[in-house]
Parts: C-alpha cells; structure tokens; sequence
C-alpha cells in the first residue's frame, strides 16, 4: 500500500502541475484575445473563444490519462497501450466499470487515479465557468451600452 502512494501521488502532482499549465495557457489565450477583440466581439468569436478553453482543458485532462496509462504499463498491468489508456479513462472519469482490473498489489492506484480525475475535472469545469460567466458579463454590458440611458 505504501509504494502504491509513494508511486501514486508524485505522478498526482505531476498532473496538478500539468493541469496548471494548461489552465495558464487558457486564461493568457483569453484574456489577450478579449483585449484585442474588445468592442468589436461577435458570436462566433465568443464560441470560438469558449471552444478553445473547453479544447485545452479536455486536452490537459487527456494528456493527464495517458500519463497514468504509461504508468500503469511501466509497472506491467496491462500489454499495450491502448487498454492501459481506456483503463485510466475509466479511473479517470471515476466511472469504475470493473471489466479491466489492476493486479491486486496495484489496485490502491485507481482510486488515486479517480480522485486526482475528478480534482482535474473540477478545475476544468472551473475555467470553464468562468469564462462562460466572463462573456455573459460582457454581453450584458454591450446590451445596457446599446440601450443607452
């Protein structure tokens, strides 16, 4: 059990890390996109804004599967990469099918994939929200400007 926590959380740490990253990577794509659109933001560029952030944060949780995956294949649990991959989205996602199990010496390392799955999604959703309520702000604000006093 201690080695599953000693190899389990660094690798959760790694993925914090990650998550952070692409987090960053979000919030500088959006903020410098809403300054150079400012008073001239569209439908279609708040959707493509949206679609980005929402793209990066499922790709940072992606990235961070495949992560657990090459994990799970260092230590042998599984042949090749692709039921490693489908495995860590199962734990991931915190779905915990049960058709593809862990070795019994490994299993500890699922529900640390599952709890750091969905620390990860909550961020994601976080980002998320905010720049959903970010461009409502601002739509809202366009619509009193348009109003006039």
């Amino acid at each position: 059990m201690l080695s599953n926590l000693l190899i389990g959380l660094p690798v959760m740490l790694l993925c914090l890390l990650l998550q952070a990253v692409f987090v960053a990577i979000c919030l500088r794509y959006y903020v410098r996109f809403k300054h150079a659109r400012q008073g001239r933001e569209s439908l279609g560029q708040d959707i493509l804004l949206l679609s980005v952030v929402m793209m990066l944060t499922l790709l940072g949780n992606f990235v961070q599967m495949a992560i657990w995956a090459a994990l799970f294949m260092l230590l042998g649990e599984f042949g090749d990469f692709a039921t490693a991959l489908y495995h860590s989205g199962v734990n991931f996602a915190t779905l915990g099918y049960g058709d593809i199990v862990m070795s019994k010496p490994r299993r500890l390392l699922g529900p640390l994939e599952a709890a750091n799955g969905i620390l990860m999604f909550g961020v994601s959703t976080s980002v998320m929200t905010a720049a959903v309520l970010d461009v409502i702000k601002h739509n809202l604000a366009r619509l009193r400007q348009d109003e006039g006093p």
